[in-house]
């Protein structure tokens, strides 16, 4: 089974993260959000395993343009899943789905590199 990335085609962190993978040889399948949009029962299982703070990206440039009414309202989990089902920009990326059923937020090439070594 391979591991699935998800994210933006276009996102600086994310090129970084698929290129690494193909440089590691780990076989992968990526989801675009911007075509196939974020799977509800996905994002779930994300919130479950990483938590709706650590998915929430607060930096980028789609947070920065939602009003502050906006904001508020995805100050809990209910409210940040579903800004994140309306504006998938605005989820930390990439997100992975390992072949283990690890689930990891970000890019961090010396956790990766650590889980690819155990065979993950």
């Amino acid at each position: 089974m391979a591991a699935t990335l998800y994210g933006i085609p276009n996102c600086d962190t994310v090129k970084k993260a698929r290129a690494w993978l193909a440089a590691q040889g780990v076989d992968y399948a990526f989801h675009d959000f911007k075509k196939g949009g974020v799977p509800a029962d996905r994002l779930d299982a994300w919130l479950h395993a990483a938590g709706w703070e650590r998915l929430l990206n607060r930096q980028g440039t789609t947070w920065r343009k939602l009003d502050a009414q906006e904001q508020l309202r995805s100050g809990n989990e209910a409210g940040a899943r579903a800004l994140m089902l309306a504006q998938p920009s605005v989820i930390k990326r990439p997100v992975v789905e390992w072949p283990d059923g690890a689930v990891t937020v970000g890019f961090e090439p010396a956790a990766w590199q650590a889980r690819t070594a155990a065979g993950s």
